[in-house]
C-alpha cells in the first residue's frame, strides 16, 4: 500500500535491541570481547541519534540558512576529526586534521550545493530538511574514500621509502616517482563507493530508497532519488579523496625532490 506510513513505538525499538543483546551474549560466550564496545557504541548510537533529532526538528521549523550552515560547518568539523583519527601514520602537527577537513569541507559543500541548486531544488534552496540529510549522506561516505586515500598512501611511501628515494637520487621528478603511489591510493579510496554501485539494486537495497519505500513512497520515485544519491556519493568521494591524497603527497615531499617521511609522526628520515 503505498503512502502507509509505520510509526514505531520504543516498545519495538526494545525488541530489535534484543538482537543487540543476543550479540553481546555471544561474545561473551566466545570470548572475543567485543560486548563493552557494542554496548557503548549502542549507547552513543541512541543519545546521538536522539539529539540530532531534537536538533533537526528545531532546525526545520526555523529554515534559517545561518542555522543551516552552522550546522554543516559541524557536521564536516566532525567528519575531519574522524579522518584524522583513523589515520595510523598522521602528519604532525595539524595537517592531518587540516587536509581531511579541507577535503570534506571543499567536497560536500560543492556536491551538495550542486544538488540543492540543480536536481532536488527545494525552496528556499538551503532548506534544513533537504540539505543537512543530503550533506550527512554525502560525508558519511567520502569520510571513508578521504581516510582510506590518506592512509593507503602514508604507508604506502613509508613501505616505498628506498624505491622512491632512488628514483628521485636518479634526477626523477617527485611527481613522476610520487605518481603509481597517488594512482594506487586513489583507487583504494574510490573501491568503497564502486562496490556499492556494483551491488545496488541486485545484492542490497541502499538506505534512503529503503527509507523511503518504509515511509511510503512510490518504489520507482524512490529509486530515483537513491540513484541521485549513489552519483552524487561518487562525485564527492572522488572529489575529496584526490584533494587528499595530492596534499599528503606534497606534504610528504619538498622543493628539493625529497621524500620527508619525517613529517610523519614517529617516522624518522
Amino acid at each position: 500500500m503505498i503512502g502507509v506510513y509505520i510509526k514505531l513505538s520504543y516498545v519495538d525499538l526494545m525488541l530489535a535491541s534484543v538482537l543487540l543483546v543476543l550479540a553481546g551474549g555471544l561474545s561473551i560466550a566466545l570470548k572475543l570481547g567485543m560486548e563493552k564496545p557494542l554496548g557503548v557504541a549502542a549507547l552513543r548510537t541512541v543519545v546521538q541519534l536522539t539529539l540530532i533529532g531534537m536538533v533537526l526538528k528545531l532546525l526545520f521549523q526555523m529554515v534559517s540558512p545561518w542555522w543551516t550552515g552552522l550546522a554543516a560547518l559541524i557536521m564536516i568539523v566532525l567528519a575531519g576529526r574522524e579522518v584524522m583519527a583513523r589515520q595510523t601514520l598522521r602528519l604532525k602537527g595539524w595537517w592531518s586534521y587540516g587536509i581531511g577537513t579541507s577535503a570534506m569541507l571543499t567536497a560536500g559543500s560543492v556536491v551538495t550545493v550542486l544538488a540543492l541548486t540543480t536536481a532536488v531544488r527545494p525552496e528556499p534552496w538551503y532548506d534544513p530538511r533537504f540539505a543537512l540529510p543530503l550533506l550527512g549522506m554525502v560525508l558519511g561516505n567520502t569520510m571513508n574514500g578521504v581516510s582510506v586515500g590518506m592512509e593507503r598512501l602514508s604507508n604506502t611511501l613509508k613501505r616505498e621509502k628506498d624505491a622512491i628515494e632512488g628514483q628521485l637520487a636518479l634526477g626523477f621528478d617527485r611527481r613522476d616517482a610520487f605518481r603509481p603511489y597517488i594512482r594506487e591510493s586513489m583507487r583504494a579510496g574510490l573501491m568503497h563507493i564502486v562496490n556499492a554501485m556494483s551491488a545496488a539494486g541486485l545484492i542490497s537495497l541502499p538506505g534512503m530508497m529503503t527509507g523511503q519505500i518504509l515511509a511510503g513512497v512510490d518504489p520507482t520515485e524512490a529509486v530515483k532519488y537513491q540513484i541521485l544519491i549513489m552519483f552524487l556519493i561518487a562525485g564527492a568521494t572522488s572529489l575529496g579523496a584526490l584533494i587528499a591524497v595530492l596534499a599528503v603527497a606534497a606534504r610528504l615531499s619538498d622543493d628539493r625532490a625529497r621524500l620527508r617521511l619525517d613529517r610523519l609522526r614517529g617516522v624518522s628520515r
